[in-house]
């Protein structure tokens, strides 16, 4: 073929393509490419969603749902060798590192917030908790009014720690505000007495209590301060979110969602001697997986 007429071929491939509505490049996968290597990012002790288990490897139903989306990223060209690679993020180091490339997918707990995505993406729904209060049995507290002028932990770097220090500027109730480091120091602070109560998603905190001998001596609030919609967190990227968000609706309308929810929600955790969370899936959760949303606004899953 003489150079004027590939020349009009590529052209004429260029508009088709256009026409098309062919997708932006992505940064994301270009880099996937390149490096052969993703990096997820995963929390040490989030039971059940992303934590340690006796092999020191991470595990949960965030990470199981990582694993799925990596598998199906190796069936697109240029990435059938993809290498995984692993890195510990916490509560407060978690948004900066996805937002800043140094980890491509962040499979942990975080909440999708209109704040968050001015910085972040996140896929569709994956988990919808509550925050609401733990405290000791013995002085049970179950709204905030009752915790006027006194302490209160939370964790750093978490929409619940946020949405108590907005509630007590609100409702002037004097609050003593308590960072812990992670959920693990949060629950030490309530247990050594140095705050009366600890917020946080429900889940979580059900999660803490599987694992602790005294769990009977403490109580969760029905008091909900919040809707908490969980998704994986992405790198600003809209062609590597649809890929991200196609292997998650894939997992969904299939049913094999339901099956993963059933081994970190309803059954025995091997590597936490057994424990059993006993949390059959909320009517929220079952409305995002049937319809699946991305959607950080709390009514959209009421």
């Amino acid at each position: 073929m003489g150079i004027v007429n590939r020349v009009c071929a590529g052209l004429i491939g260029f508009a088709l393509l256009s026409s098309a509505g062919a997708e932006p490049p992505s940064p994301t996968l270009a880099k996937l490419r390149s490096s052969g290597v993703i990096t997820l990012g995963y929390r040490p002790a989030s039971v059940p969603f992303s934590f340690l288990d006796a092999r020191l490897r991470p595990t949960g139903y965030s990470m199981e749902l990582c694993q799925r989306v990596v598998a199906r990223l190796r069936r697109h060209a240029g990435l059938e060798q993809l290498e995984t690679r692993l890195l510990a993020v916490s509560s407060g180091t978690r948004l900066p590192l996805v937002a800043n490339g140094s980890v491509d997918i962040e499979c942990g707990i975080t909440t999708n917030t209109v704040e968050r995505q001015k910085s972040v993406a996140f896929s569709v729904t994956t988990f919808v908790a509550q925050s609401r209060l733990l405290s000791k049995r013995s002085q049970a507290v179950d709204s905030l009014e009752a915790l006027r002028g006194q302490a209160i932990a939370s964790t750093i770097g978490t929409t619940s720690i946020a949405l108590l220090q907005e509630l007590n500027s609100r409702q002037r109730l004097e609050l003593r505000i308590i960072a812990g480091l992670d959920d693990v120091d949060s629950f030490r602070l309530l247990n050594s007495d140095q705050a009366r109560a600890f917020a946080m998603d429900d889940v979580l905190l059900y999660g803490l209590l599987a694992s602790e001998p005294r769990a009977a001596d403490f109580q969760v609030s029905q008091l909900a301060l919040s809707v908490e919609p969980y998704a994986l967190m992405l790198p600003p990227d809209p062609a590597f979110k649809r890929l991200v968000d196609d292997a998650l609706r894939e997992l969904f309308a299939s049913g094999e969602i339901l099956a993963i929810y059933r081994r970190w929600f309803e059954s025995p955790l091997a590597d936490k001697g057994g424990v059993n969370l006993r949390m059959p899936m909320s009517a929220a959760l079952k409305k995002a997986i049937e319809r699946p949303t991305d959607s950080a606004d709390p009514a959209a899953y009421r």
